[in-house]
């Protein structure tokens, strides 16, 4: 399939604080991180003609944002899938726009997910009635979202013979490239991290543990935050302030638990395959890539669906030395410090796609030389059971 160059990403803004306090709600985080982003694009309010939100954390939907934001949208997509929402998100809105539909896409994302003092990781199910199939085979176990991971894990471990030290590359990665962002570094200042440097495997198998085989080190921090992504045709994008990032490869799937099934496998093995030959490259070619860390394990096992290594090989794949910016090998992990180091609000996937697009801009903190493609992947659900996986495939103008 040749690529095509139909949509693309002319506008981005993180919001800068990742502990917002009681005055500050998801909805203006959104508001002011949309403002930007036109702002960035060059674009206005009245160019938005597409409206992609999944309405969480303030309990109004599509045509909520809309009616908030002032915009009367020809779309509305609120597609709901956790954290990868903003993968599927910008899939959809290039779809779209290619399809001639819209001109100008608005994502939006905000969480004071940190000053709810939520539960995300550790809480348990919360009820919804005997005949909810979650609730009902998976609640009386006491299984919570971070037991789930710490599954997948264990089984990885036991299948490839995986290491704790081997898994802690990954931490060690994120974190060297975390203490190069000021408000990744500001951010775990604020949130109290014990011992803000670069980490040794030391560091990180010694962290306490949270949910075996899981420590603290390789668990995600819970932080408020938030950001949009604007997403234009080509038209558009031709006469917009920064230079384009084009969306030229697009892949989603689904997956949960069935008789036989292997956890260590996410959707990602499905959909990795699709967007690679919907852009028509191969993993070997991507510079930056940013996957959805919010365990060590998820990385461990997207790195090996997407192809980036034979499966079981992650544990080798980590420890090369290539997870890190200025090593020309790469592929470059999370060069925001990720999830683990930067922040990480209840659903990152939108964070993905704004670092993937700083790469390809050469405004990262962490800049690799001369980045051409990078790939965002998210994952959204949890990993061993129902999860769904997008993958955004991203070239540089």
């Amino acid at each position: 399939m040749a690529q095509t160059r139909d949509a693309a990403i002319v506008g981005i803004h993180e919001y800068p604080s990742r502990v917002v306090g009681s005055g500050v709600s998801a909805l203006q985080i959104k508001a002011a991180s949309a403002a930007k982003a036109l702002e960035d694009a060059g674009l206005s309010w009245s160019d938005v003609d597409a409206v992609y939100d999944t309405g969480s954390h303030q309990n109004i939907g599509g045509l909520g944002i809309s009616e908030y934001l002032g915009i009367k949208p020809k779309i509305i997509d609120s597609t709901s899938v956790g954290g990868t929402s903003y993968e599927f998100h910008a899939n959809h809105a290039a779809a779209m726009i290619a399809a001639g539909k819209c001109n100008v896409a608005l994502l939006t994302y905000g969480s004071t997910a940190h000053s709810d003092r939520r539960a995300i990781g550790t809480g348990g199910y919360a009820s919804s009635g005997p005949n909810n199939p979650h609730n009902n085979m998976e609640a009386p176990w006491g299984m919570t979202l971070i037991s789930n991971y710490g599954m997948v894990k264990a089984r990885h471990m036991h299948q490839y013979g995986t290491t704790n030290e081997q898994f802690a590359a990954i931490s060690i990665a994120t974190r060297k490239h975390a203490m190069r962002n000021p408000e990744a570094v500001k951010a775990m200042t604020e949130l109290e991290f014990v011992g803000i440097r670069e980490l040794t495997v030391e560091d990180v198998v010694d962290s306490r543990m949270v949910a075996w085989p899981l420590r603290l080190l390789e668990c995600c921090m819970i932080s408020d935050g938030g950001g949009a992504v604007v997403i234009a045709s080509k038209e558009v994008a031709r006469n917009t302030a920064k230079k384009p990032v084009w969306i030229i490869g697009t892949g989603e799937a689904t997956k949960y638990r069935e008789n036989g099934g292997d956890i260590t496998v996410s959707a990602g093995g499905q959909s990795g395959p699709r967007a690679f030959a919907d852009a028509g490259v191969s993993p070997s070619e991507i510079d930056s890539l940013m996957v959805y860390d919010s365990f060590s394990i998820t990385v461990m096992c997207l790195i090996e669906d997407l192809g980036f290594c034979a499966k079981g090989e992650g544990g080798d794949y980590v420890t090369q030395g290539h997870l890190v910016f200025d090593d020309p090998a790469g592929p470059a992990l999370n060069t925001d410090g990720g999830g683990l180091s930067s922040n990480h609000p209840g659903e990152r996937g939108i964070f993905l796609l704004l670092e993937a697009t700083r790469q390809l801009r050469g405004e990262s903190t962490s800049q690799i030389a001369d980045a051409k493609l990078g790939l965002a992947v998210g994952n959204g659900g949890q990993l061993g059971s129902r999860h769904a996986t997008g993958v955004t495939i991203l070239a540089a103008d």
